[in-house]
């Protein structure tokens, strides 16, 4: 690639002229370094991303940055003898639109011990429907198996189940061979949520956990999205040596809870970090995905394709509640 070539993307700025995210052109080697460059193709929205276009999180650590932490595309030059060009590959996380330009651009470049092949069965479109958010579930699930989860067991519940990682945490669950329980506020997606393996829907708004410290255990384990309040509650129903996945707190950052749901029941609750996950569980991970855990629901997870400058209305939408299941962005050619 010329060194004068330049690349379109998403860059957001904070400076005397205040919090911004724009379209810019800028060039390709004022990219934040990495020894494989990449074009990207497909991308993402999550909840992260949309905190970070819209300046209502401190997601950034420093400006300006290119956003999107979600990337799939073609190898088209590597100083690493484990990527070539033309190589397909999927990068989630690790620091992008945080620490270093991110994918919501035409180019980017990448540190190759984070970069992921694209299992041989999957495309790259479909690996970013699933994205951060699928790989967060897959990861949740994995999790609570290396921790003895089983579909014999009993049901597992998912909170916020109508979002990114909840609808794919359903599919995921459901191909798996679980039973699965999905805990939504849009009562309006039952229906889609049904059709994505849920048995039973139930509504935030009318949930009531009961005031004990034990209440009668419901479910065998829990993927929770949410936190505050409903990861409270979870940890009351949750039957013996069941676990619950805590990998999200879009309601908030306080748990108040006591130690005998650990100590009576013997539950275990299980932080999932995605972002910095090791690359040998990223790569066994990406390879269930591209396999046994591929979800069979994917197009219809996926709520609508856009383009780089309809992004920032996207964003506010997500945080605003407004959506559900995954945004799926297509890198202009």
């Amino acid at each position: 690639m010329p060194a004068a070539a330049t690349t379109t993307a998403l860059r957001i700025h904070l400076d005397r002229k205040g919090y911004r995210a724009g379209i810019e052109d800028m060039p390709v080697s004022e990219l934040s370094d990495g020894d494989v460059t990449v074009k990207v193709e497909w991308s993402a929205v999550n909840y992260k991303d949309a905190l970070a276009v819209t300046g209502k999180g401190k997601i950034l650590r420093s400006f300006p940055l290119n956003a999107g932490i979600d990337m799939a595309g073609e190898v088209v030059s590597s100083k690493s003898s484990e990527f070539k060009p033309g190589d397909k590959v999927i990068a989630t996380g690790c620091g992008l639109s945080e620490t270093r330009d991110g994918a919501y651009s035409e180019y980017i470049k990448v540190d190759s011990g984070w970069l992921i092949p694209c299992p041989e069965n999957l495309d790259l479109r479909s690996a970013m429907i699933m994205g951060t958010a699928g790989f967060t579930a897959a990861l949740c699930l994995y999790r609570m198996e290396q921790n003895g989860q089983t579909p014999e067991m009993g049901p597992i519940v998912v909170s916020g189940a109508s979002g990114g990682v909840g609808s794919l945490a359903i599919n995921i669950l459901n191909k798996a061979g679980y039973e699965v329980h999905a805990i939504s506020s849009k009562t309006n997606k039952f229906d889609y949520l049904q059709q994505l393996g849920a048995t039973q829907c139930i509504s935030a708004k009318n949930l009531y956990w009961g005031e004990k410290p034990l209440e009668t255990a419901r479910w065998s384990g829990a993927i929770d999205t949410v936190g505050a309040d409903l990861l409270n509650g979870l940890t009351r129903c949750i039957k013996p040596w069941g676990n619950i996945a805590s990998c999200g707190m879009a309601a908030g950052i306080a748990l108040n809870t006591t130690v005998m749901p650990f100590i009576i029941r013997g539950i275990s609750l299980l932080g999932i970090n995605s972002a910095q996950c090791p690359i040998s569980i990223r790569k066994l991970l990406w390879q269930k995905l591209g396999t046994v855990w591929l979800p069979p629901e994917l197009e219809n997870i996926c709520q609508q394709q856009v383009t780089l400058a309809e992004l920032p209305e996207i964003c506010e939408s997500m945080l605003a509640g407004k959506t559900s299941g995954r945004y799926l962005v297509q890198i202009e050619k």
